[in-house]
C-alpha cells in the first residue's frame, strides 16, 4: 500500500516500489535557473536509485550564469571560460517527488545546488535564495505561508508554428474578453481541465481555473502552502502547462505582456505569516471581525512597500516585464495599499486566519523562487525596522500622485538593485552583484537590437 502523504507526492518506498514493478522507469531530476526555467537530466529509474539517490546528478555550472538563448555573457565571477565551466551538484529534495501523469511512467524530483567539493549550497542559485529568507524568518519564530495565481494565453499556434511565423501575427484561443466568460472558457476546456485534473494528480492542488480579461487569457489559482512548497508548485505549473499544451498542439505563454494591445498577465503572490510553535496566524490581531491587523503584518506591509522599488529586478527580470505596469491594465503602478481594492500594488484580503497580503506586482513571468524571495526579504526588513506603512490608500490608485511608484523600465529597477543596501543585507553580495549582472546582459542584449517596429517605423520615413 502506498505511503504517500500528499496526491501525486511519492516517498522513496513509493518510488522503489513502482520501478520494481515498471510503473516508472524515468526520474526527471530538476534545478530551476535564473530565469525560473527548469533544467536538469532524465535518469534512467534503475541508474537513478543505485547511482545518484545518495549523491545526485551533476549539471555545469554555466545553468546558474547564462541568459534566455543559453549564451555564456562575460561578467559572473563564479563561472568563465577561465574557470572551465566545472560542475555543481544537484541533490534531491525528497519532498518534492511526484509523479509525472501527462509524461509516460515519468517521476520528479526537485534539487538544491550544491558545491560537490565543500558541500555547501550554491548561494545564487534560485531555490537557495528562497531558502535563505525563510532560514530568516525562522529566526524570528515566524513561518511563510504563500501562493500563486498564474495568468497565460493560450495560443491557437503551436511552438513550432509561432516560431515558423517569428511570433508575429499570433492568434489567441479566443476572440472576445474571458474574463469570467464560461461560454468563452468551454472553447478550450479540455485542456485547462487537463490543467487543473493532472497538475492536482502530480501534487500541485489547483483551486480553480477562470477566463481572465483578455481573449484566449485564463487564470489558475494554486493552493497555498509552506513558502518553498508555493514557490516548487508554481514553478512546476509553469513548466508543466508548456509540455501539456504541447501535447494539445498549442502554446501557452506566461510572457508579461506578449503584445502592446493584449493585457498584461500577472502573477499575483499571497503571503501570510504563522507563529512557528502555534500555528497561529501572525498577521490577525484579536478582533471578533477577524479585520484588524497585527503589529507584525503593518510592518511587513511597510517593508514590502518600501522594498518594492530596491527589489523590483527580483519580480520583473525582463525588459518586456516593465511594460505590463500601466496604467488602467490590471496590473499596478503605484506603490499604495487597501483593503480589496484590485487598483493597488499590495491588497489586503481576507480575514482571521485567512487574512493576508496580495502582492500584485509579479507578472507570470517572474521566477517564483526569486519573486517570493523578494517578498519576503522586503517584510522582513519592515520587521526588524518596524517600518509604519503609508495610509491606506482609498479609491483609483492609478490616479495616485506625489506617492511612489514601481520602475517604469529596467533600467530604472537595474539603477534600484545597484544602490540597494536591502538587496545587499538580504541576499549578501555575491548574489548582489551576480543578479546585478544577469540584468544588465539583458537589457544590453535588448539595446542591441533592431526591432521590426523600428523597420516598420523608420526604415521609409526616417
Amino acid at each position: 500500500m502506498s505511503t504517500e502523504t500528499t496526491p501525486g507526492k511519492l516517498t522513496i518506498g513509493d518510488l522503489a516500489g513502482r520501478v520494481r514493478t515498471g510503473a516508472i522507469d524515468t526520474i526527471v531530476t530538476a534545478v530551476c535557473d535564473m530565469q525560473g526555467r527548469l533544467v536538469g537530466k532524465r535518469v534512467t529509474a534503475d541508474f537513478f536509485l543505485d547511482h545518484c539517490r545518495e549523491h545526485g546528478t551533476h549539471f555545469c555550472t554555466y545553468l546558474l550564469g547564462t541568459d534566455m538563448e543559453m549564451t555564456t555573457p562575460d561578467g559572473y565571477a563564479a563561472m568563465d571560460w577561465a574557470s572551465g565551466y566545472g560542475d555543481y551538484l544537484a541533490i534531491p529534495d525528497w519532498s518534492t517527488l511526484r509523479v509525472i501523469p501527462w509524461l509516460e511512467r515519468t517521476a520528479l524530483v526537485l534539487c538544491d545546488v550544491r558545491d560537490e567539493r565543500t558541500d555547501a549550497p550554491i548561494a545564487f542559485a534560485p531555490r537557495s535564495i528562497l531558502r535563505r529568507q525563510i532560514e530568516r524568518l525562522a529566526a524570528h519564530n515566524l513561518a511563510p505561508k504563500m501562493a500563486t495565481e498564474l495568468e497565460f494565453y493560450v495560443l491557437r499556434e503551436s511552438y513550432e508554428e509561432a516560431h515558423a511565423k517569428r511570433f508575429v501575427g499570433l492568434s489567441p484561443s479566443g476572440w472576445y474578453n474571458e474574463d469570467y466568460q464560461l461560454l468563452q472558457a468551454t472553447k478550450s476546456e479540455p485542456l485547462y481541465r487537463r490543467f487543473r485534473n493532472e497538475m492536482s494528480a502530480a501534487g500541485i492542488p489547483i483551486e480553480f481555473s477562470k477566463g481572465e480579461a483578455a481573449p484566449g487569457q485564463h487564470e489558475v489559482n494554486i493552493h497555498y502552502a509552506d513558502a518553498l512548497e508555493a514557490a516548487d508548485r508554481a514553478v512546476l505549473f509553469k513548466h508543466g502547462a508548456k509540455e501539456i499544451a504541447w501535447q494539445d498542439g498549442h502554446a501557452v505563454t506566461f510572457m508579461a505582456k506578449p503584445h502592446h494591445r493584449w493585457t498584461g498577465s500577472s502573477g499575483h503572490i499571497h503571503v501570510s505569516l504563522t507563529d512557528a510553535e502555534t500555528g497561529k496566524s501572525a498577521f490577525a490581531a484579536d478582533d471578533p471581525a477577524g479585520r484588524a491587523i497585527s503589529e507584525t503584518m503593518r510592518w511587513f506591509l511597510g517593508g514590502m512597500i518600501a522594498g518594492a522599488q530596491e527589489l523590483s529586478l527580483f519580480v520583473a527580470s525582463t525588459v518586456n516585464a516593465y511594460k505590463r505596469f500601466a496604467t488602467a491594465s490590471w496590473a499596478p503602478v503605484h506603490l499604495v495599499w487597501g483593503r480589496d481594492n484590485r487598483t493597488c500594488a499590495f491588497r489586503i484580503v481576507g480575514r482571521g486566519s485567512a487574512l493576508r497580503i496580495e502582492n500584485r506586482l509579479p507578472g507570470a513571468d517572474s521566477n517564483p523562487y526569486l519573486a517570493f524571495a523578494a517578498v519576503l526579504a522586503a517584510g522582513l526588513d519592515g520587521i526588524e525596522r518596524q517600518i509604519e506603512p503609508p495610509d491606506e490608500f482609498i479609491g483609483n490608485g492609478y490616479t495616485a500622485t506625489g506617492l511612489p511608484r514601481i520602475p517604469k523600465t529596467l533600467y530604472r529597477a537595474i539603477d534600484c538593485w545597484e544602490a540597494s543596501d536591502l538587496a545587499r543585507r538580504a541576499f549578501g553580495d555575491d548574489v548582489h552583484a551576480h543578479y546585478l549582472n544577469m540584468a544588465r546582459v539583458e537589457q544590453e542584449t535588448y539595446d542591441s537590437i533592431v526591432t521590426d517596429w523600428e523597420r516598420e517605423r523608420y526604415l521609409e520615413r526616417g
